[in-house]
């Protein structure tokens, strides 16, 4: 079987740590082919671990004919112009990482791409894709239809521990809330509030959403430095409560729970920049306990799908209209977070 080109647009923690093990897990199928960096002495670094090419622009790997996927690992605020671009040259499929975008407006630039285009976007939401919460929410009965309460739970070290675990990191990541003390008006406390759901909570909303469809009030929300937040949102029957903070001294965790009147959910992911299989998903009802855990992690299975759309075996799961839905609730959140804390402040 001829194994199918991959082009990656940015060598950074995502792309070592995550993209990379996961195509290796999958070798026999998919074959990391050019890598676009701007920091040459990453990009090549990258780029040789894997016989890749190597190039400083992004276009260079958009018009590659030997890459049939794009991976866009970029910073966010260039998604759409590079998965524009990724349609316009008639690749087989793009993965863009998450935050699909920043704004609703490049969002829906992407969805009008893909669908003039025909070809497929799927945002790296792994926690989709895991294969234990898949397994969990299909046990559900009458998933997202009654009153229920949700618990997101984030607590993680620094980012650099966890790369560390899983690759010997060229270059070195930001992490996030380091560096110089944040100004701390209400402008730049509402700003961070808002980046930091489309840069950490962006992981858990799609999944809250199929529990909690929206739309949803933001009944509370606070900034926790140096980097996380504590947000309440709702719908008047249904609430989700959302916890995250980083970095710490402490084990990483990562959880996601749900309880309606007769059952109760609960996902335990593993870190982020680590290849550890699934998740641990265990769903409790009034008739006992089940439970779930699968060696390929969300990671793999998400490439291994995005392989199956490559090659015409497979609709994505999620469609792009799907995906900027999602995009639109966390937009949402973040903004009535912001806004929340600009009221109090008032």
């Amino acid at each position: 079987m001829n194994r199918i080109g991959v082009g990656i647009i940015g060598a950074g923690a995502a792309t070592q740590a995550i993209h990379l093990p996961a195509l290796a897990a999958l070798g026999d199928r998919l074959q990391p082919v050019h890598i676009a960096d701007p920091d040459q002495g990453v990009g090549e670094q990258v780029a040789a671990r894997v016989r890749a090419r190597w190039s400083a622009d992004a276009q260079a790997v958009i018009d590659d004919q030997a890459v049939d996927i794009v991976a866009i690992c970029s910073p966010d605020w260039v998604h759409a112009d590079q998965v524009e671009a990724a349609c316009r040259a008639g690749k087989k499929a793009v993965l863009c990482e998450k935050p699909l975008a920043k704004t609703e407006a490049d969002a829906t630039r992407i969805a009008e791409a893909s669908t003039n285009s025909g070809v497929p976007v799927i945002v790296g939401t792994m926690h989709r894709y895991d294969p234990a919460f898949v397994a969990a929410r299909s046990a559900w009965q009458g998933f997202g239809s009654r009153r229920v309460f949700v618990r997101s739970a984030i607590y993680l070290p620094d980012n650099n521990e966890m790369t560390s675990l899983a690759t010997n990191q060229a270059g070195s990541t930001i992490t996030p809330g380091a560096g110089p003390a944040p100004d701390e008006t209400p402008e730049a406390t509402a700003e961070a509030l808002r980046n930091s759901v489309l840069g950490l909570a962006i992981h858990n909303l799609p999944l809250i959403r199929t529990l909690i469809p929206g739309p949803v009030d933001v009944l509370e929300a606070r900034l926790m430095r140096p980097y996380g937040y504590s947000i309440t949102i709702g719908d008047g029957l249904r609430i989700a409560r959302l916890a995250a903070l980083m970095p710490g001294r402490w084990d990483p965790s990562w959880t996601l729970e749900a309880w309606d009147d007769r059952q109760h959910l609960e996902v335990r992911f593993p870190p982020s920049y680590v290849l550890a299989g699934s998740s641990a998903a265990a769903l409790t009802t009034q008739n006992g306990s089940r439970s779930w855990r699968f060696r390929e992690s969300g990671y793999e299975t998400q490439w291994r799908h995005v392989a199956d759309v490559a090659a015409g075996q497979a609709s994505p799961d999620v469609s792009v209209h799907e995906a900027v839905a999602d995009l639109r609730y966390a937009i949402a959140i973040a903004d009535g977070a912001a806004r929340t804390v600009l009221e109090r402040t008032s």
